[in-house]
């Protein structure tokens, strides 16, 4: 079932989905089953999926030259759809990337997903490589989401890549895109960042999830803006519990995203991390409880690989 459909049918209830990692490479499947199994409990109707695109490292050979190696850390991300659609029956949605990706591989990947049954994909640029300090498309690839977005439009019309295929189907996937109620990390401006979100929604995305953040007035004007500019589609608040000192540097560093000074000063004064992880659940309990009574859609959870803080808030809230 697609996203939207799952809104429609909720009638104005808050529902409750969640974000995993595929496992590292050399791990088996068992640790995202034992991390999704207590969660669900609170009935998400869709569970996402990351794709970690490749990296590049370098090897020196005997004569002191560098071969280029490509490594995947987290493959798995289509295997792991279709073994969780295949085991609890909800819907698994897969993030796909220009990055990595020439427009026949995104062809290919989309079409595989239409065989599994996936009705959902939600589409993403990506981030730069490691080793790259600017996003870098692949050769006939894509440089925004907002093509790639278009792409499977096209998809969804019959329209192939290979335009004399001939009686080709159409795909029917439900698109959903990022948005960042502070701004993506390379946007000049929340109004400049909100003008490309709009490309992303006309070339045909269906909804929204946000980027983590947490302030809630930061979300609410984040959709006021959207709505003033006539961005109509459902609007998912992302959410992510703090659970270690260490992540309060970590987060604005990496995400861009700012932390409330009650926020910062309540981590500060915890003795180890058990303590910081108490307020975390705490934080996003209040935040959870507040944007429910703002009648959210769903409440969208980054768990990072573990399920016990988001369990704990979800048990608290629905």
């Amino acid at each position: 079932m697609k996203v939207t459909d799952h809104i429609t049918k909720a009638n104005g209830d808050t529902l409750f989905s969640f974000e995993i990692l595929p496992p590292l490479k050399g791990q088996d499947i068992k640790s995202i089953f034992d991390n999704i199994d207590p969660l669900m409990e609170y009935k998400p109707p869709f569970i996402d999926v990351t794709y970690h695109r490749e990296e590049y490292t370098f090897k020196e050979l005997e004569n002191g030259l560098l071969k280029k190696q490509v490594v995947k850390k987290r493959p798995g991300t289509v295997g792991i759809c279709a073994a969780i659609q295949n085991k609890y029956q909800v819907d698994a949605i897969p993030h796909i990337l220009c990055g990595g990706f020439t427009k026949e591989d995104t062809e290919n990947f989309l079409i595989d997903l239409d065989f599994l049954g996936i009705d959902n994909v939600v589409a993403l640029r990506g981030d730069a490589v490691k080793s790259e300090t600017y996003f870098k498309p692949e050769r006939d690839g894509h440089r925004y989401a907002s093509e790639l977005v278009s792409q499977i439009q096209d998809l969804n019309n019959g329209k192939y890549l290979d335009e004399e295929l001939q009686n080709s189907s159409k795909t029917d996937f439900c698109v959903g895109v990022a948005g960042y109620p502070e701004k993506h990390m390379e946007a000049p401006s929340l109004d400049s960042d909100i003008h490309f979100l709009k490309k992303k929604i006309k070339a045909g995305a269906d909804y929204i999830v946000t980027q983590m953040f947490f302030d809630n007035q930061k979300y609410f004007e984040f959709v006021e803006k959207c709505r003033g500019e006539g961005i109509t589609v459902p609007i998912i608040p992302g959410l992510k519990p703090i659970a270690t000192k260490k992540q309060l540097n970590l987060i604005p560093h990496r995400f861009k995203v700012d932390l409330p000074d009650d926020l910062i000063m309540e981590i500060v004064r915890c003795k180890d991390n058990k303590e910081v992880r108490q307020v975390g659940v705490e934080w996003c309990i209040q935040q959870s409880e507040e944007l429910i009574k703002a009648k959210v859609p769903i409440l969208h959870y980054y768990s990072m690989g573990r399920s016990s803080n988001i369990e704990a808030i979800a048990k608290a809230v629905f």
